[in-house]
């Protein structure tokens, strides 16, 4: 190499499995989240399952594309530039948005339930984020004086809260246009059009309505399932309507069927998709799968059940629900 030759920079090349910068392993049409079919679990059910994995995605979970169109919106708007996020979550969204907040040279303030597992608020920390705790449920409630979200939006409308970029993915449209952009059109594609129930869980919302309306629209008899929790449950991320007000970017002329799954239901078919399957899911998979069960589906039926995020950021739960399994004998 002579002096005046620069050196050979490498770019993104999918077909190669090679990346310039992480963000360019978000997924898309091109690059989907893997799409598993279940051999095992639901075995005694006549139906072709499988799960999204999107804690295969860059940071761990689902909210991955919710976070790179929250982040996009701001700086479409001119919103972002020299300001720092602030986010009310349960976790995996302010991890995403946390570390491409990161990448983007700023940081995030996010106010997340006390009740979330110790894994997430560590991640979180490491990625730089400031945490600030609140006394509400395990996904954050609108509540007037000290839930997650209301404590957001108290830090924006602040003295000095003109540092704050608020991403509101409770409320904000993108949340909804990342999965209809991005979840949706990959589950039309990877099923090649054959899928005939989509199911997720009940949280921000914005995966069932975004997914769902796309894969409505392409053929408005594909049946939407949104699945909600018992109220009093153990479920991070998901939300149950008898005790939490509903999203502001909930469309419920998209779901056709609502399922309340409980954490027992939840936790005993997680661990079956662990031995089973050897799938490490959280709970809110578990709860999914739980829901499938219930379904009026036809034999031969094929169904697509979003896996959020892995089970290795709840391992300080399932240590509760094993109890001495496992631990060895003296």
């Amino acid at each position: 190499m002579t002096a005046t030759t620069q050196p050979m920079r490498l770019t993104t090349d999918l077909s190669t499995r090679r990346f310039s910068d992480v963000r360019d392993l978000l997924p898309n049409v091109a690059n989907p989240s893997p799409l598993v079919r279940l051999n095992r679990v639901l075995a005694d059910h006549d139906l072709d399952t499988y799960l999204k994995l999107e804690w295969m995605n860059p940071f761990g979970s689902i909210k991955d594309r919710t976070a790179a169109f929250l982040m996009a919106g701001l700086d479409r708007d001119g919103l972002l530039d020299g300001k720092e996020l602030v986010e009310a979550s349960s976790g995996n969204t302010a991890i995403a948005l946390a570390a491409l907040a990161s990448l983007a040279g700023t940081r995030l303030t996010t106010t997340i339930p006390d009740g979330v597992p110790d894994e997430k608020k560590i991640t979180l920390r490491m990625l730089g984020a400031e945490v600030w705790e609140t006394p509400d449920d395990l996904c954050p409630v609108d509540n007037p004086r000290d839930g997650a979200i209301a404590l957001a939006r108290a830090l924006a409308a602040s003295e000095g809260g003109e540092r704050y970029a608020p991403t509101s993915q409770y409320e904000n449209k993108d949340n909804i246009a990342a999965h209809y952009e991005t979840t949706g059109p990959e589950i039309w594609r990877q099923t090649e059009g054959g899928v005939r129930w989509f199911v997720a869980a009940y949280g921000t919302t914005g995966t069932v309505v975004g997914a769902g309306r796309f894969l409505k629209e392409q053929d408005p008899s594909i049946q939407v399932v949104g699945v909600e929790p018992e109220p009093g449950h153990r479920l991070p991320g998901m939300k149950s309507f008898r005790e939490a007000s509903e999203p502001a970017i909930l469309d419920r002329g998209v779901i056709d069927h609502s399922v309340v799954v409980s954490d027992d239901e939840a936790y005993e078919t997680t661990r079956e998709l662990w031995r089973q399957e050897a799938l490490m899911v959280g709970p809110s998979t578990g709860a999914v799968v739980a829901a499938v069960r219930t379904l009026p589906t036809a034999p031969g039926d094929l169904v697509v059940a979003i896996s959020a995020d892995s089970g290795i950021k709840y391992t300080s739960y399932f240590e509760d629900i094993l109890g001495e399994e496992g631990r060895p004998r003296l």
